[in-house]
Formats: C-alpha cells, sequence, structure tokens
C-alpha cells in the first residue's frame, strides 16, 4: 500500500520537474512567457524566476530520492 502511494507520489514529481524545467527561460520568454500573460504573481521577474528555481530543485530532490527508495527496496517490507 505504501509502496504503491509512493510510486504515484514518484511519478507525479516526475512530470511536475518536466514542467517546471519547461517554464524556465535562459534568454527569452520561452515556455515561462505562458504563465506570465494576464495577471503577474510575483513582483518581478527575478522573484519569480528565484521560486520556479526553489521549486525545480525540490522536484528534483524528490523525484531523485524516491527513485533510490523506490529501486533500492527499502518500502517493500513496509
Amino acid at each position: 500500500m505504501l509502496q504503491s502511494i509512493v510510486t504515484w507520489i514518484w511519478i507525479t514529481s516526475g512530470v511536475l520537474l518536466v514542467i517546471s524545467v519547461l517554464l524556465h527561460s535562459p534568454k527569452g520568454d520561452g515556455m515561462g512567457g505562458l504563465a506570465a500573460s494576464g495577471g503577474s504573481m510575483f513582483s518581478s521577474a527575478r522573484s519569480a524566476e528565484a521560486t520556479l528555481n526553489r521549486i525545480t530543485w525540490t522536484l528534483l530532490a524528490t523525484f531523485l530520492g524516491l527513485a533510490v527508495a523506490l529501486s533500492a527496496g527499502w518500502l517493500k517490507g513496509i
């Protein structure tokens, strides 16, 4: 039961990680311009980029940590 819940969290974090990476804009607006249409949620572009970086790194740590736990079989006994 716990392993299937953790697997779903792992899959969700992977999908969200892909989306957050696509939202980054290295030079131009890129895909990040889609999120900025309409009213601005952040006070500046720098604040938005810093928040997106934090979200991306958190998702990466979650994804990799769960990948290690699932592949090592640490959750099978629980």
